[in-house]
């Protein structure tokens, strides 16, 4: 039997052994972070183990990894590896990156919270129903902004149609405004149960998510309009300072 092959053994011996409890720092996208190895490797299978582990791993200029992803959210990333806390704000976000790094885990607990349920589950299926909800907030937003020049203020006029029936008598209601007709911005009918307000409320969420300050009031029609009164309208008032 032969021996083994000394030079063999010696490179062997020589490999160096990486140990969990060793310091890693990280750049992601600009944001410096240091935890341990074993931390990044909780879930050995993650696309965020590879990326330090793999052949397409990044070094930077100062010798830290280096992935060019939000940093900011990759706080809640590496506490959620560290204690398996999940974050309070930000779960949209959150969610995406925990899909790119591949962190099943996070994944599913992030999709089982309520925030994220009704969210996804209930207000996106929803708006989804709402004819061109998406397009009719960036028309408001663009009006808001052109009427901001020199005043605190811009009221935007909505029209909200929950049924078809109410779309029926659109015409009667619209001629009763002061307003042009094409500067009022409309939504729906729709076909889901949930009400005007909740389309309001929707409304209201996503233009100040946006970073704009807005309210909602009832907008009244000319009291000398003689057919049945409306509640179709309300007024958008986005505060400038």
């Amino acid at each position: 039997m032969s021996l083994p092959d000394y030079k063999t053994i010696g490179k062997q011996s020589s490999a160096p052994v990486q140990s969990k409890s060793q310091v890693v720092h990280l750049n992601i996208g600009g944001h410096v972070f240091s935890t341990t190895l074993g931390t990044i490797r909780k879930f050995p299978n993650s696309t965020l183990a590879e990326l330090i582990n793999g052949s397409s791993k990044r070094m930077d200029s100062e010798g830290r990894y280096f992935i060019d992803r939000d940093g900011t959210l990759f706080t809640h990333i590496l506490e959620y590896l560290r204690t398996e806390k999940l974050p309070c704000e930000h779960l949209q976000e959150v969610h995406k990156e925990a899909i790119y790094y591949d962190i099943k885990p996070l994944v599913k607990a992030i999709e089982e919270t309520p925030q994220f349920f009704g969210e996804t589950v209930g207000r996106q299926q929803f708006l989804a129903r709402v004819p061109n909800y998406r397009e009719n907030l960036e028309v408001i937003v663009r009006v808001a902004r052109a009427e901001a020049i020199a005043s605190r203020h811009s009221n935007i006029i909505v029209c909200v149609l929950r049924t078809e029936d109410d779309l029926s008598r659109y015409n009667d209601a619209i001629d009763s405004l002061d307003a042009p007709r094409e500067s009022v911005v409309s939504f729906g009918p729709w076909k889901a149960p949930a009400s005007v307000e909740d389309l309001l409320d929707c409304v209201k969420m996503d233009i100040e998510a946006k970073g704009y300050k807005v309210k909602i009031q009832a907008h009244s029609v000319d009291k000398g309009f003689l057919f049945k009164s409306y509640d179709f309208f309300y007024k958008l008032v986005f505060t400038w300072w």
